[in-house]
This record gives C-alpha cells, structure tokens and sequence, in this order.
C-alpha cells in the first residue's frame, strides 16, 4: 500500500474464503518489540479468520516491520493515519461489517483511527491496555533496566523526559523515539468513538490464572464503551502473554476463541466473564 508521502506500508491480505465476506479485519500490530514477539500469532489468526470467511489486511506502520522510513521516523498520528488508510484500503475491495483488530497498543490506535472512518466499525481487542501512559511507562523502564546493569541509572527517568521536552529524540532497547511518537502514546486512552446502529467491542484477555480479573480501570473502560452504545462481550482465554515471553509462544486457545467470538459463539478453552454497565 503506496500512502503517496512517506513511502510505501507493507501489507498482506487474506481473501475470505467463500462467495460473499462475512466481513473485513484491519489487524493493527502493537507497540516496539511485542510487534516482532507476535507477528507469528497475528498470521495464525489472520488465516483462520480468512479460512471463517473473513478478509483480513495486516499493515506494518510506518518505520516498522517491512514499511518505509525508521521507527525514529515515526509519529503517533502517523499510524494513526496509516490506521485510517488501511481501512480505506480493505473497504474498497471487501464487503461485510468492518472490523478494527488491535494488540495491546494496536487498540489504542484502533480505536483513534475509527474517528477518521466514513462509516462506524466493531472491535476486536487482544490483551487492551486502557491508557496509552501505562506502555510508556513500562517501555521506559526498559532503559532503565539496561542502566542498571551498567551502574548508570540515577535520574535516567528524568532525563530521558528533559530529552523529550526539548524536541530531541531518545533511544530504548533500540528503538529511536521521536517527541511526537512518545507524547501521542502517552496522552492516549481507549476511548469509544462516537457512532450508531448496532456495534460490538469483543475484549479478550490472556491468562494462566483460573482467578484472573478485570483491572479496575479495564472495569471502568469497557462500562464507557457499553454506555456509547456498544455490545461489548469480554473473554478470558488461558494461555502465554506471547507478545512479552522469552521465546516466540503460540496460544492456539485465542485463535480458535476469536474466531468464535466473532459468530457469537461459546468458544472452546474460554472463560467469558460477564460485564455489565
């Protein structure tokens, strides 16, 4: 897919089979290093879907994956943008409801991507985070580990922000970091688009707790989304949190309760909690 601005993003598209889409995906990946740790998951889950009868577009973002540009080069609104254009994209050559699919981060800019569509979309979230400035957090304190290997950790925090502030661009676990890439994540929260008819948010969640919850702020997020006029159904499946482990993980539990999800269907391996407004 050619943006005709900064280079090209690099896609691949999963036909649905059968005569007629039952609907069109637009997979958004997350944030940094859980991308690379759950491309194999986002295939998997992209030819299953396919092969349930649905049209599928993955999109590496700009300066990511197989896209042009550096992840330096990066910007939220930027993806946020690519988002949109994907969406654009997959309509033009798909029938069926739309569906925006995110991982982790990749929800965040689903759902701001949403408010630049024509048309209101359904959700899939893997694994949400409701608030862009928890990722940050987390993904700074992964320099802060490194220092604290080499003895050099005082004030790394603070600096890193001084750096940010000034309009320099900063370096985690080798990963450049633009201002605007890191103020568009920070101020970012999994708020509902506004839109109407019937649409439908499926939440899933990875665990291998039998007592695993909501947060708190999960909680108070998904009652917006039911409140803004959403049918939201969220799905704890047991399973790795493959987008953070050691190793690459596969959690064939969330293929097949996505899949299922998506029919309305109990699914296999799954714990649905309920949730109500």
């Amino acid at each position: 897919m050619d943006d005709g601005r900064d280079g090209q993003r690099f896609c691949l598209f999963h036909p649905a089979h059968g005569a007629r889409p039952l609907g069109a995906i637009v997979y958004v990946h997350p944030f940094a290093e859980e991308m690379n740790k759950s491309r194999r998951m986002a295939a998997l889950q992209s030819r299953a879907l396919a092969q349930a009868g649905y049209a599928v577009l993955q999109i590496d973002l700009l300066g990511c994956g197989d896209s042009s540009g550096d992840f330096g080069d990066a910007t939220w609104q930027g993806w946020v943008d690519d988002v949109a254009r994907g969406c654009h994209w997959l309509r033009a050559r798909s029938d069926g409801p739309l569906w925006l699919w995110g991982l982790r981060a990749g929800c965040l800019l689903a759902a701001e991507a949403s408010r630049q569509l024509p048309e209101s979309c359904n959700f899939i979230f893997w694994a949400p985070t409701p608030a862009g400035k928890t990722v940050w957090q987390q993904f700074m304190r992964l320099k802060v580990a490194g220092d604290l290997l080499s003895g050099n950790s005082k004030g790394i925090l603070e600096s890193l922000r001084q750096q940010l502030a000034a309009g320099q661009s900063i370096e985690i676990a080798g990963y450049p970091i633009a201002p605007a890439l890191a103020q568009g994540l920070e101020q970012s929260a999994l708020a509902a688009p506004a839109g109407t008819g019937m649409r439908r948010l499926e939440w899933l969640d990875m665990s291998t707790r039998e007592d695993a919850a909501l947060s708190p702020v999960a909680q108070k997020a998904i009652e917006q989304w039911m409140l803004a006029g959403f049918t939201v159904q969220n799905h704890w499946v047991n399973g790795p949190a493959f987008w953070q482990t050691a190793e690459i993980e596969d959690a064939p539990a969330l293929l097949m309760a996505t899949v299922h999800a998506l029919a309305g269907q109990p699914a296999t391996h799954q714990r649905p909690a309920a949730v109500t407004a």
